[in-house]
């Protein structure tokens, strides 16, 4: 378990570099922002302070042109491989490897994304949302990767309980069994939509073909799931960050146009890939 019940966001290294960047006084960042001399003063000290004040620098400083996390992501990558996000709807206390809900892409887990803007598309609709970076190594672990495919459909198909009539299926045995014995898996990310296109395959509505080609439409990358405690063990917290309400809308503007594509693409490949087979043929 890893604790995170007493991590802050870095305000105060926040302050002080546009301070520095902007060239401002005090007296003018305080009106700029509309955050006391007296409240800066303990932020100074303390590091911490009410999210009626965070909300308050961070949308200053986003609306100016800083964009703070997607920075601290460039810089972490600079010098780590291997950097994880984390969405939070609320905040987190802790971390486990089996605290999550059963019924997500592969099952107990704690899901990671490769990049900042990935991860706060999964929480920019929340009011409490925030992201963590975490460094991680891969070294000595039982690693299971997938691309966008048939094998990757059927996994998520299982564990987000679209095709419970073929449970007992050989091949979905097979897949579950590799899942249950690695650490970690890494895997394309699935999100709303995408489950809307596996449940049309699940139901028998589309075929495999026409199912992945429209799932390529996502370009959401890869997720890393932490499966053991093994794993958990070389996961490494960096850092938590504020995501403000400008930010969020600019991400939920993304998320509006991904929704658009994906739909798209469902029509085109009914059309283009009129071969495949259906999840009966696949399952038989």
């Amino acid at each position: 378990m890893i604790d995170l019940s007493n991590k802050n966001y870095n305000i105060k290294d926040d302050i002080e570099s546009i301070l520095e960047a902007e060239m401002m006084e005090v007296d003018n960042f305080s009106k700029e922002t509309g955050i006391s001399k007296n409240t800066l003063i303990e932020i100074n000290k303390k590091n911490f302070t009410t999210n009626a004040v965070y909300e308050k620098f961070y949308s200053y400083s986003y609306k100016i042109g800083y964009r703070f996390n997607l920075i601290k992501e460039e810089f972490l990558k600079e010098s780590n491989k291997n950097i994880l996000f984390h969405g939070s709807k609320n905040g987190l206390k802790e971390v486990s490897y089996n605290g999550s809900r059963e019924k997500c892409d592969f099952g107990c887990g704690f899901y990671l994304g490769q990049s900042y803007s990935t991860t706060i598309s999964f929480v920019c609709e929340n009011e409490n949302s925030c992201i963590y970076s975490f460094k991680f190594s891969y070294d000595n672990l039982n690693v299971l990767k997938f691309g966008c495919s048939l094998e990757w459909m059927l996994a998520i198909c299982y564990f987000r309980g679209f095709i419970n009539k073929y449970t007992d299926n050989k091949k979905i045995i097979e897949i579950i069994n590799k899942i249950n014995e690695s650490d970690v898996i890494i895997a394309p990310i699935a999100d709303n939509r995408m489950f809307y296109i596996m449940s049309l395959f699940a139901n028998g509505d589309i075929t495999d073909l026409v199912a992945i080609h429209s799932l390529s439409a996502s370009s959401l990358g890869n997720q890393v799931v932490i499966k053991s405690e093994k794993a958990l063990n070389n996961l490494k917290f960096v850092e938590k960050y504020y995501v403000s309400k400008p930010e969020k809308q600019f991400y939920i503007g993304l998320l509006n146009q991904r929704s658009e594509l994906i739909e798209t693409k469902l029509k085109l490949a009914k059309r283009e890939y009129r071969d495949g087979k259906y999840i009966e043929e696949v399952l038989e």
